[in-house]
């Protein structure tokens, strides 16, 4: 567009030096109809010009609010998860969707498209006409949830022993070392609930395979809910945590049968550990 106004300028230009040449001044009767037709022409184009500038704006415009929206959807997801998660939204609770727009300082529009994704986390379930809910902790899933990570936690080991960059490699040692020596004030849930999420979503991650990554996300998110509900009974939870760092290690190192191992007798322990305090 901005070449044919330019365009448009030189010849209008050309056309008026010539047509003001002493040698053209027979021809400028001829020229003067063409340059007023090129003049309204040109007019035409930066008419044109200036509404598709506008026009590419709006669209600018449409996807800088609709990234912002995705972004504070995305937000509003980790945080309104965290919160179903450690239970800090009861089993059952109702969801205000307007109180949490309030709380997390988003519109309603961010947590209506974070619960749509909740749902399919198993963590809120929707009711026509009675409103969205936090799901219940139903303890008598916990079965069938260590069945699934039973099989899936040491595949995961295994696959991150192996796909592991060296860069992932030098951040499981790292973590291995931190928990090993990690102290919590008694009575802190919150921080070895969350070491132990973050160590589970390393592996996963280390592993190279994001349908793997988010179904493993998932279920972990789930058999945390339940930890939470009987956290209170449980000894010492430190324990629970630092059993992590040889995990850790046996991944580092690229021994996957001794990291898969070391998987399915973590989720074994965490069931009965659960189920001794039912």
């Amino acid at each position: 567009m901005h070449v044919a106004v330019g365009d448009c300028q030189r010849l209008v230009q050309h056309l008026g030096h010539v047509s003001s040449s002493p040698r053209s001044h027979g021809m400028s009767l001829i020229y003067q109809p063409r340059v007023s037709s090129i003049l309204i022409a040109c007019d035409d184009v930066n008419l044109l010009a200036r509404e598709s500038t506008v026009v590419i704006d709006q669209v600018q415009t449409a996807a800088d609010e609709r990234g912002q929206t995705a972004s504070l959807a995305s937000m509003a997801y980790q945080q309104i998860k965290d919160r179903l998660i450690m239970l800090d939204i009861r089993p059952g609770e109702p969801i205000n969707d307007v109180g949490l727009a309030a709380e997390l300082g988003v519109g309603r529009t961010p947590v209506r498209e974070a619960l749509k994704r909740l749902e399919t986390d198993h963590l809120v379930v929707s009711y026509p006409r009675r409103g969205t809910f936090a799901t219940v902790v139903d303890v008598t899933e916990l079965g069938s949830i260590s069945d699934l990570r039973q099989l899936l936690e040491p595949h995961a080991a295994r696959r991150a022993a192996e796909n592991a960059t060296p860069a992932a490699r030098a951040e499981l040692r790292e973590t291995a070392a931190a928990i090993r020596h990690l102290r919590v004030v008694d009575g802190d849930r919150t921080t070895f609930i969350g070491e132990d999420m973050a160590v589970h979503k390393l592996i996963y991650r280390c592993t190279g395979n994001a349908h793997l990554e988010d179904v493993l996300i998932r279920y972990d998110n789930l058999a945390t809910r339940i930890w939470c509900l009987v956290i209170d009974k449980l000894p010492d939870l430190g324990d629970h945590v630092k059993e992590h760092s040889s995990l850790l290690e046996a991944i580092a190192d690229g021994d996957a049968e001794t990291a898969a191992g070391l998987a399915r007798d973590h989720v074994i322990g965490f069931e009965q550990a659960i189920r001794r305090v039912l």
